[in-house]
């Protein structure tokens, strides 16, 4: 099916009614794997338990890079190509990116605070990744203030297009500033620097994450398609309703709820 095809929301449903199962599947098969390989990781020989929180947040902070690429292309689907469900794909994966780049923050300030001594310093890296959070908020705001879907996915697109410019910020923060954090140690021209004792539970919930995002996300854009067909049966009942008790027999208008 190319994606002309799921241009039609009906196409895209019956499609993500039938894979949704088995992703849902795939996504529960792969975390249980992966959290497993996590549980039974050896201890580090200077942070100890404590660099078993890399498995929960390395692929949150992965993701919350990711899925705001994946909101910047699906905007250039909305201001370029004028697919359809270009700004459903943007609005459904805004709270989720959100999600996943809290969660970063939130196990980043728990790993944090043995190794370096503080929940909290205002590292370039840091300070970037909270800015990301804080524009994934601003976006949904924005969605939730304007009412005409068309105009906020036009206003959200352009948004998420300037927002996409912290993205090589965060990522290469570590190379041009003098930061708290290390440089990478697996996506890097040299290839992993972490044991395979480590690398590979990490690779393996970082799929497990990866899957959960895709499941998740075509559920929620399920769930706004739906949102948008029943809005649209309501407002054709309201007018539908309003040229019912519109013009009175001359052509004046009905005093509705008048005694």
């Amino acid at each position: 099916m190319t994606l002309t095809e799921l241009a039609n929301p009906t196409r895209f449903l019956a499609l993500t009614a039938r894979l949704l199962p088995w992703l849902a599947g795939l996504t529960a098969l792969v975390l249980a794997i992966g959290l497993t390989q996590s549980a039974l990781a050896p201890d580090d020989y200077q942070q100890g338990a404590t660099v078993k929180i890399m498995f929960i947040h390395v692929p949150n902070a992965w993701l919350s890079m990711f899925v705001w690429t994946v909101m910047s292309i699906a905007s250039l689907g909305t201001l370029v190509w004028r697919h359809p469900l270009a700004d459903v794909a943007a609005k459904a994966a805004a709270p989720l990116g959100a999600a996943f780049t809290f969660l970063a923050l939130v196990t980043g300030s728990l790993w944090g605070r043995p190794m370096w001594g503080t929940y909290w310093e205002w590292d370039a890296r840091l300070t970037s990744v909270l800015i990301l959070f804080l524009m994934y908020l601003g976006l949904i705001a924005l969605w939730r203030a304007v009412e005409d879907p068309s105009r906020a996915a036009r206003a959200a697109a352009v948004l998420t297009l300037v927002g996409a410019l912290n993205l090589p910020i965060i990522k290469f923060s570590v190379d041009w500033w003098n930061t708290l954090h290390q440089p990478a140690s697996v996506l890097r021209l040299g290839g992993p620097t972490l044991d395979r004792a480590f690398l590979i539970p990490l690779l393996v919930m970082a799929v497990g994450f990866t899957l959960l995002f895709f499941t998740l996300h075509l559920a929620a854009m399920r769930n706004e398609i739906l949102r948008r067909r029943v809005r649209s049966l309501q407002m054709m009942q309201a007018r539908a309703f309003a040229s019912d008790v519109g013009p009175g027999t001359h052509g004046a208008p009905t005093q509705v709820g008048a005694v």
